[in-house]
């Protein structure tokens, strides 16, 4: 699932509206809420600060005095069809005297939100097992292709009077593992792994 890399901030001016959008990663509703708060410090004079958020399993927008359901719920359309988790969206409007209608709202809200997204810097977050093994000399030209094979992480490499490989993988290799070298090997767990990985907008 993708998060912020880091905070994203971007404006558009429709009809004399100018819209403002702030990305901000978290993971904790009362932070977002502060960050919600230096939000309006900064902005005080503006029409309406709309949000969305989505925080674990909080998923939550305001419209913030706009028409119900015009600001924050399809803010939170863009975050949820992005698959986007641990984000807050805040969309800051200036009024420019000029109404939009229901409809137009809706697209603004939108293209701003949409529009940050596509400027910010997003990494897919994944969650990996990390393992230790040791093992003789004579596996490793096995183990190497194994690891090659499988596109799997070698993290560090040590060479004792054994082998010592510690890696990070998506699924249990024990039983490839300990086939592949007839039992001759030790395989200890780790805990997770935490990666983060840049990657494209929409990818």
């Amino acid at each position: 699932m993708p998060k912020l890399k880091n905070d994203t901030e971007h404006s558009i001016e429709i009809k004399k509206s100018r819209f403002i959008t702030y990305l901000h990663r978290t993971d904790s509703e009362e932070e977002a809420k502060e960050f919600l708060r230096l939000v309006k410090k900064e902005h005080p004079d503006a029409s309406h600060h709309c949000t969305a958020m989505i925080i674990g399993n909080t998923v939550r927008s305001s419209d913030d005095g706009e028409p119900a359901g015009t600001a924050g719920h399809p803010m939170l359309d863009v975050l949820a069809g992005s698959h986007m988790e641990d984000i807050l969206a805040v969309v800051v409007r200036y009024f420019g005297g000029t109404l939009l209608g229901k409809g137009g709202l809706v697209r603004a809200y939108s293209s701003s939100v949409q529009e940050a997204l596509q400027n910010a810097q997003l990494v897919e977050v994944r969650t990996l097992m990390r393992w230790r093994i040791v093992f003789d000399y004579s596996a490793i030209g096995r183990i190497d292709q194994f690891f090659r094979a499988g596109r799997i992480e070698v993290l560090s490499r040590q060479y004792e009077s054994d082998v010592i490989y510690e890696f990070c993988s998506r699924e249990n290799m024990e039983a490839e593992l300990n086939e592949l070298t007839s039992g001759n090997i030790l395989i200890e767990y780790l805990g997770e792994f935490t990666q983060e990985s840049l990657m494209p907008f929409g990818g």
